[in-house]
């Protein structure tokens, strides 16, 4: 007897996409323009795993044929230092997209921050005026995670109309704005969360299930209906007895994949394509800024 294995949603070979058509962008437009898309992110201390991000983003931007305008401040950095900051890329011309990276050191309000940069530079698509638009179906910026898990979605023609779709997770960043573009695809939605009540039922239900929690192993085998497509946007860092760290999702990976028809690996699903989705819209202020 076969034992069935899910379809693995690649989301490493559809960034290289998404790669390959904005140096398309850069390089057709960049004599127009007289310069290239210019990207400043921004952060503070010295998180390991923010660190290796930022590193990942700047490497990314290279590829393609974006500027780099990172800063690194102490982790004693304050506030009004980096509103400064902020208010200074909002007036350079070279910079089209700005992003601060999270998470900031506890004495910083990273919402009040978010709120300083111009909407239109607001490369994290999380300016509640980008939010806004998106509530209202209008064209802009979009929320990196969730736009790069519905793209993922159309590479590979999963339909989302009329399915019953159920978002593990209720977060600005990931959960609420991913389910107003799940509602946009003509899905079913429901947001479930760590506190809902028959979480196990509920997901049980879902034709997409998609978990971001950040919770290792949150979503077991029992709790996905067989054939459902299942989105992993969780990124867990453990260790094992030997000092040896990885990556897991809030996925059990193992036992789901012989009941699912479509999974995304952690890491190389959701995670590359954020990346991927914040270049996008660095390119997308480019040429708005630039029409």
């Amino acid at each position: 007897m076969t034992i069935k294995t899910a379809k693995i949603l690649d989301g490493k070979a559809k960034s290289e996409k998404i790669y390959q058509g904005l140096i398309q962008t850069i390089t057709a437009n960049q004599g127009r323009i007289g310069r290239p898309p210019g990207l400043a992110v921004l952060m503070v201390g010295d998180n390991p795993a923010s660190a290796a991000y930022v590193r990942g983003k700047e490497k990314a931007c290279t590829k393609v044929g974006i500027a780099s305008f990172g800063k690194h401040f102490p982790k004693e950095a304050n506030q009004e230092e980096l509103i400064e900051v902020i208010h200074s890329l909002n007036q350079d011309e070279r910079v089209d997209g700005i992003l601060v990276q999270l998470p900031l050191p506890e004495h910083l309000d990273g919402i009040a921050l978010l709120h300083e940069i111009l909407p239109e530079k607001d490369a994290d698509g999380l300016h509640p005026l980008n939010l806004g638009k998106l509530l209202r179906g209008e064209n802009g910026l979009r929320s990196c995670t969730p736009a790069g898990v519905m793209q993922l979605l159309d590479e590979y023609d999963i339909s989302l109309r009329g399915k019953q779709a159920v978002v593990v997770g209720r977060s600005i960043l990931v959960g609420k704005p991913l389910a107003l573009m799940l509602l946009e695809a003509d899905a079913t939605v429901t947001i479930a969360h760590s506190r809902s009540h028959n979480l196990k039922s509920i997901a049980q239900s879902a034709d997409i299930l998609i978990a971001a929690v950040g919770r290792q192993g949150l979503i077991t085998a029992d709790m996905v209906k067989p054939g459902a497509v299942v989105i992993d946007v969780g990124i867990n860092r453990i260790t094992d007895a030997s000092g040896n760290s990885r990556l897991v999702g809030d996925v059990d990976f193992d036992g789901v994949k012989n009941i699912a028809d479509f999974l995304t690996p952690v890491p190389g699903g959701v995670g590359a394509m954020t990346v991927a989705i914040l270049l996008q819209n660095t390119v997308f202020s480019y040429l708005q800024t630039n029409q």
